[in-house]
């Protein structure tokens, strides 16, 4: 009946608190932990952690991320290594090199990466981009986009 209590618990699932930089502070190093960030602040630096980092709408990071899962509203430049979700908010501005297993991206968003996707069987998939998402399109008309 009580089985599952001999299951070993990540620090997420035990309640750990999120680690936060507010808005208006500055770091300058590298960062290590198992448990999530959130930055709101600004980072000069790497920053490596088991669990999510969150970049919220005035946070910005320069320098090496990895993590399992990334939320960014913000803006990013340098090397994002998400082993999981990367997931970018419409707000974002990415610049750097990117490694990520699934991505999403709202319109309005701006990434500009060199972009490697991990695909379902774990081979790698490589992609250069540039581009702003958006949702006007630049075809009036009703007919799909041919490419050139």
């Amino acid at each position: 009946m009580f089985s599952d209590n001999k299951k070993p618990r990540t620090m997420n699932e035990i309640g750990a608190q999120p680690n936060r930089i507010s808005k208006h502070t500055k770091i300058k190093g590298d960062i290590e932990s198992e448990a999530d960030f959130r930055i709101d602040g600004k980072l000069d630096g790497n920053v490596k952690t088991t669990g999510k980092v969150v970049i919220g709408k005035d946070g910005y990071i320069h320098g090496k991320v990895e993590c399992v899962n990334a939320d960014i509203e913000g803006s990013f430049n340098g090397e994002l290594l998400v082993s999981d979700l990367l997931s970018l908010k419409s707000s974002a501005v990415i610049e750097g090199t990117v490694s990520v297993t699934k991505l999403a991206v709202e319109p309005g968003a701006t990434f500009n990466a060199s972009c490697t996707m991990k695909g379902k069987g774990g081979s790698l998939n490589s992609a250069s981009s540039n581009f702003k998402s958006s949702l006007s399109s630049s075809n009036s008309s009703n007919e799909p986009a041919k490419a050139s």
